[in-house]
This record gives C-alpha cells, sequence and structure tokens, in this order.
C-alpha cells in the first residue's frame, strides 16, 4: 500500500469501554507498547513508579493512561485520558473512558467524538451458568448502550485476560454468543469480536501463537482497516462560533462569520440561508487555516473550521446556523430525545434547564420522561417523572426559541445537545435527537 493510500483513510478516534477492571487501560499501553509508541525515558519512569501494580522490573502498562495521582493510587481510572500513536498505515487518538459507574458521563464525553469503540469484557467475570445463560456486567451493558445511543460506526469486542482461562475457543464463543444477544437487543450492527490478552499482548498487535483457533485479525489491523465517514454527502450545516472583525472604522470594513462545517460542504458563490432568521446572501469568500496562516479556498468540506465572508451586509451572530438555500430546514421548538443524565441531582420536570447545541444556548423545559433503560434486563420503564445519574432515558423537550437541529442519525453535530443546571452551570445530560417539530 502507498503512502497516499494510506492518507485517505484519516485520523480514527476510538475509545475503550467496559467495565472496572476490565483491562482497559492496560490494552492502551499494550497498544502504545507493541507499536513503539512509547519514548525510553517513559519506560525508565514506569519501571520506578511508586504505584505500579506489575511484579519485578515488568511494566504497568496501565500507567501510560492513568495520569492522575487519584488514579495510580487506586489503580483505577477516573477522567478521560487521551493519547496519539501512529502506525505506518493510519494516526489514531485514543480515549481511555472510565469503567466504573460513578464516571458514565466521563465515558459519554469521551465516546461523543470517537469513529469506534472497542468494548472490553473480562472473561473471567462473565458469569456462565450454563451453555445458554451467559451473563454480561451490568456496566458492559450500560456501556454498550451508550454506544448505541451515540451512534458510533464500528464495535470491536475485546475479549480480555485468555491468557487466565488458558485461552480457551469455547469460554470465547459463549462470550461472544452472549454479546450477540445483546447487541440484537439494543440494536447494534457490525459488530467484531477478537480474543486478546492485554497484559501477555497476544492478538493486540500481532497475531496469537496461543490461539490458533481464531483466524481473525489482531486487533491493531482491525483498527488500521476501519473507514471514516466524515457527512460530506450530507446537508450543509455550518453553526456559527464568532463574528471575525479585523477594523470596525474602515468603511471596507472585513467581516468573517467563522465555524465547523459539520456536515456537506460550503463553497464560493452559493446562496445560502442564514436560520432561525431566514436571511439570503451568497458567498464570496472561504478562509481555511494553513501551517503558518490561512488561505482563500473555493470549496470546503465537513470536519474543516472555516471562516465565510458574505457578498450582503445582513445580521448574523453567533447561534445562528448557516445551510444551502435550496435545502433549508425548519427550526424546531420541540424535541425528543435520548437523555444520559449525568448529575447527582435527578431530572426535574419542573425545572428550567439551559440547552446547548452547537453554539447556541436556550432554554429548555423537559416535558415528560417518555421511558427510561433498565441496564440489567434491557427493557424500559415507563411512568417515571425523574431520571437518576446514570439513567439513560427518552424524554420529551420544549425550547424557549426555536433552534437549527436534526436528528443525530442524521446529522450527529446537529442533533446532539447538552443540558446545563441554570444555578450551578453544571452539565447535567447530554442529548442525542429523535425527533423535532416546530
Amino acid at each position: 500500500m502507498s503512502l497516499n493510500q494510506t492518507e485517505d483513510l484519516g485520523v480514527l478516534r476510538f475509545i475503550t469501554a467496559g467495565s472496572v477492571d476490565d483491562g482497559k487501560s492496560t490494552l492502551i499501553g499494550r497498544l502504545l507498547y507493541d507499536s513503539k509508541a512509547v519514548l525510553s525515558d517513559q519506560l525508565s519512569a514506569l519501571s520506578r513508579a511508586k504505584n505500579k501494580r506489575a511484579v519485578g522490573e515488568d511494566i504497568d502498562l496501565s500507567l501510560l493512561t492513568d495520569g492522575l495521582e487519584a488514579e495510580r493510587e487506586q489503580g483505577i481510572t477516573i477522567d478521560v485520558a487521551y493519547r496519539y500513536f501512529a502506525t505506518v498505515k493510519r494516526k489514531f487518538i485514543i480515549a481511555d473512558t472510565p469503567g466504573h459507574e460513578q464516571y458514565t458521563r466521563n465515558m459519554v464525553t469521551g465516546a461523543s467524538t470517537a469513529h469506534a469503540a472497542i468494548i472490553l469484557v473480562d472473561a473471567t467475570r462473565v458469569s456462565v451458568n450454563d451453555a445458554a445463560h451467559t451473563q454480561l456486567l451490568p456496566q458492559t451493558k450500560r456501556h454498550s448502550a451508550i454506544v448505541k445511543l451515540l451512534g458510533l460506526p464500528h464495535v470491536i469486542v475485546a475479549v480480555n485476560k485468555m491468557d487466565l482461562i488458558e485461552f480457551s475457543e469455547a469460554r470465547f464463543n459463549q462470550i461472544r454468543d452472549a454479546y450477540v444477544e445483546l447487541a440484537a437487543q439494543l440494536g447494534l450492527a457490525n459488530v467484531r469480536f477478537v480474543p486478546v490478552s492485554a497484559l501477555k499482548g497476544d492478538n493486540v498487535v500481532a497475531a496469537s501463537e496461543r490461539m490458533p483457533w481464531y483466524a481473525g485479525e489482531p486487533l491493531l489491523d482491525m483498527l488500521e482497516s476501519l473507514p471514516v465517514d466524515q457527512q460530506v454527502n450530507a446537508a450543509l450545516r455550518l453553526p456559527v462560533q464568532w463574528v471575525a472583525r479585523q477594523d470596525g472604522a474602515q468603511a471596507d470594513d472585513f467581516r468573517g462569520y467563522m465555524g465547523r462545517v459539520e456536515s456537506g460542504e460550503i463553497e464560493v458563490g452559493q446562496t445560502v440561508a442564514v436560520l432561525p432568521a431566514q436571511r439570503r446572501a451568497s458567498v464570496v469568500q472561504i478562509i481555511v487555516p494553513v501551517s503558518g496562516g490561512t488561505a482563500s479556498v473555493d470549496r470546503a468540506f465537513a470536519g474543516q473550521c472555516v471562516t465565510v465572508c458574505l457578498a450582503e451586509d445582513i445580521d448574523v451572530s453567533r447561534g445562528d446556523t448557516l445551510v444551502a438555500a435550496d435545502d433549508v430546514p425548519t427550526p424546531a421548538r420541540k424535541l425528543q430525545a435520548d437523555l444520559c443524565w449525568f448529575d447527582d441531582a435527578p431530572l426535574s420536570l419542573q425545572r428550567k434547564y439551559l440547552l446547548k447545541q452547537t453554539s447556541a444556548t436556550v432554554f429548555a423545559r423537559v416535558s415528560a420522561i417518555e421511558r427510561v433503560l433498565d441496564v440489567h434486563t434491557l427493557s424500559h420503564a415507563t411512568g417515571r417523572d425523574a431520571l437518576a445519574m446514570n439513567d439513560i432515558g427518552t424524554v420529551s423537550l420544549t425550547l424557549q426559541k426555536p433552534v437549527v437541529v436534526d436528528t443525530y442519525d442524521s446529522h450527529p453535530g446537529t442533533g446532539a445537545f447538552v443540558l446545563i443546571d441554570e444555578a450551578t452551570h453544571q452539565t447535567v445530560a447530554a442529548g442525542m435527537i429523535r425527533a423535532y417539530s416546530a
């Protein structure tokens, strides 16, 4: 494969998810270590770390991502740790997310920008009563449900600690079958499976000689081949983050509207509509950042940060959205959405919250809780009047004023939002829009 071909794969952002002590941090450490992405001085420091849990001179690979002192003392992951590494074929950004139920909100944060999820399952902690009853851990189910809600297109289930069950093909098959059943209940598609030992390195970067029965690819080979969709062919959505001015005293004052193209593309000469006020104008210049400065381009695509200049002098401000003039959506005031509740204080139907979606912030009220997921049984409870911390529920919201939104399935960038407590300014929930109306 040539260098030009590998560049087309793009940067892959992925997370590790699953229950506590499934080996997420160790797996990432093994990926970094075996792909030669760890410097010698880092290895030396890790071998002397006071909180390492490895024996003798062996390196505790989990310390490569568990950087907080509290994490190292307790042997758990608390915050999301981001790491970068590259192979000959592509570049990667890894988010090591916590497994504890208490820190589920941090897992949602890491997953919100990912293209793929590696869900780890500790083979020694899966309860196998008989061939027909294999019980996965509740947090494995919760994280899988969140991955489904966030619409991550690629899911890899890594059955870890195979060395502790003597690399048993039968046990791997039982766990795989149990997860296939879970995936069917949640609606997860295209799930891949790989048996690994993060501690020993089996099937992480190189194929394992101790599992000759596994005919699939090692984990890294899977990650190197996953495609990344940038929403280029979707409708144009460009939320305005900032209005750039050079010198307001000049008659030929420069005014540019800065933001990130969430989906679709924008080009010079195109007529755009500015929502929600429905004003129209034509694009005369598109400026993008380049090494050492900026450059003017004829066209910009999803994922690019741009400054757009318009021919007509119209009122555009932060929170507005540029869309194609021939494909104008109707701004919405009523939403149906899936919520992951983060806060210690439960969701109240009597309170107002701030809803922040792209660059727009409006007051919102949850008018009804339609159903709440039970992660143990995967059934849905109805008739609830509150959401507790880490609950996942479907709700109806009413907004104070219209906002340009899309369903999360069609446009993740404009189909997601967070709720903020008006009094404390704490982020209390993440939401994915299912449906909307004016």
